[in-house]
């Protein structure tokens, strides 16, 4: 997966709090930080995120995506 954003935050999955539109994920980084993302449930769903997953944040302005 090719990006424009510079900053890509690897780490894995703590938490998903599901809601009905939006799901908020907690991200344990590699380096010892915590990242928190809400993002819509239906990304969510389409990703299967899991706490465990190994995931990165990708961070670009304001928002955090996350990609798998």
């Amino acid at each position: 997966m090719k990006l424009s954003a510079r900053n890509v935050l690897k780490g894995k999955v703590s938490e998903v709090v599901r809601g009905p539109t939006t799901t908020r994920v907690k991200i344990q980084l590699e380096g010892g930080g915590v990242v928190t993302s809400s993002i819509t449930t239906e990304a969510a769903d389409d990703l299967q995120l899991k706490a465990g997953d190994m995931v990165s944040a990708i961070i670009k302005a304001s928002d955090v995506m996350i990609g798998k």
